[in-house]
């Protein structure tokens, strides 16, 4: 069972940064993918950053292109979320979520969020203009 935590979240000012934190314990190869999703009130969950675990290649929403990045470190098996020039907009609560990769190549992170079977219990991210 894979299980995700979340942490680093809280509050910014308008073009400040965060860091958030995801620890994952019970990796398995079916849960390559990592994925950060965020969620403002009354609006879809979506997929922000995704990272391929095993390759590394990494996916950005367009919106946060040159602002965010995703990373991993796999010695401590945790994946990053580094948000600068944040906004007001990017006010929500923030998921890290694990997933199986488009297969049979096991390259490709989908984007949606049914894609995804092991989701952490969220933190939450405040921008204040």
């Amino acid at each position: 069972q894979v299980q995700l935590v979340e942490s680093g979240g809280g509050s910014a000012q308008a073009g400040g940064s965060l860091r958030l934190s995801c620890a994952v314990s019970g990796y398995t190869s079916n849960s390559n993918c990592m994925g950060w999703f965020r969620q403002a009130p009354g609006e879809e969950r979506e997929a922000v950053a995704r990272i391929n675990r095993g390759n590394g290649n990494t996916y950005l929403l367009d919106s946060v292109k040159g602002r965010f990045s995703i990373s991993q470190d796999n010695a401590k098996n945790t994946v990053y979320l580094q948000m600068n020039s944040l906004k007001p907009e990017d006010t929500a609560m923030y998921y890290c979520a694990a997933g199986q990769p488009a297969q049979p190549a096991g390259v490709y992170c989908y984007v949606g969020v049914d894609r995804y079977d092991y989701w952490g219990q969220g933190t939450q991210v405040t921008v204040s203009s």
